[in-house]
């Protein structure tokens, strides 16, 4: 792993920062639709965190399964 490891943390805290607009830019866009109200940044941060934690366990059971990634998504 090497140097990579050490840009790790950082990479993943700033994509955790993209993913939070993201999330709150989507649920902007479906909020009317659905009967909603928009969410702040800081809310949209509490539900990107609740995706991560409910998705990584997933992932990690994928990624340690025998057969490894899907070929489909190995690229």
């Amino acid at each position: 792993m090497g140097c990579m490891g050490f840009f790790a943390i950082p990479a993943a805290g700033g994509f955790f920062f993209f993913c939070s607009w993201i999330v709150m830019i989507f649920w902007g866009i479906v909020a009317p639709d659905v009967g909603v109200e928009t969410i702040s940044y800081t809310t949209a941060m509490v539900v990107t965190i609740g995706l991560w934690l409910a998705v990584a366990p997933l992932m990690a059971v994928i990624a340690k399964r025998e057969g490894g990634w899907p070929r489909w998504f190995k690229g």
